[in-house]
């Protein structure tokens, strides 16, 4: 027979669990809540603010400069991180069940390769594109103004990427807080494809005092 802190424990969790597929299945083909886990999009993205992510339009047309964009982890497309793995890549349905917040806390259990990230695409399909140890982005030679960036590498050189072509079908993605930021130039194959674009940002609803479209 189950103790009173048994069935208050089950309960419990098997509400947290309804919540969490309830939550999920919410998500459309139109829009989707996303939160804000790190501090690569500073100053303009602050950590744990609420986001709307708009799913349709990048499905009509493809992505511009300066939009953010939240996309499938490089681990789950780059070929180089594929190769590295030791086991299949994870189901949809894995990685909903290891979203799961007792599941996700229980050390080994996440997989990279379910995460989704957020960067601000700076150069686009046949672009010639360099950036320097200061994290500036220079597209075909020219330097691009980046009044959003107030985060460079000042105290010691960033990783670069030497005047390479952005491949048709493909975008180069670049945290805002340049210093701190893992995006194209840590990745193995540097540039996104745009059909693991899930969607661009398009309104934060929290903090409220910061809520607003982008």
């Amino acid at each position: 027979m189950k103790t009173f802190y048994e069935k208050f424990f089950l309960n419990d969790w098997v509400q947290l669990v309804f919540l969490a597929f309830f939550i999920s299945s919410c998500r459309s083909f139109v829009a989707e809540p996303r939160y804000i886990p790190s501090g690569s999009m500073l100053p303009g993205l602050q950590i744990n603010d609420r986001l709307i992510i708009e799913k349709v339009s990048l499905k009509k047309r493809d992505p511009k400069r300066g939009e953010i964009v939240v996309f499938n982890s490089p681990y789950s497309f780059d070929k180089e991180y594929l190769a590295q793995r030791n086991a299949p890549l994870p189901t949809k349905s894995n990685c909903f069940f290891m979203s799961l917040p007792i599941i996700s806390s229980i050390p080994g259990l996440r997989d990279q390769a379910c995460d989704a990230y957020i960067k601000r695409v700076v150069a686009l399909s046949g672009e010639m594109v360099m950036v320097n140890k200061k994290g500036e982005v220079f597209i075909n030679k020219k330097k691009i103004d980046e009044p959003y960036v107030r985060s460079k590498c000042d105290f010691y050189p960033c990783a670069e990427i030497e005047n390479l072509k952005v491949p048709e079908g493909y975008v180069l993605v670049l945290g805002d807080n340049r210093a701190n930021s893992q995006d194209g130039r840590s990745w193995p194959g540097t540039f996104l494809p745009k059909k693991e674009i899930i969607g661009r940002a398009y309104f934060r609803f929290w903090p409220f005092e910061r809520a607003g479209f982008f």
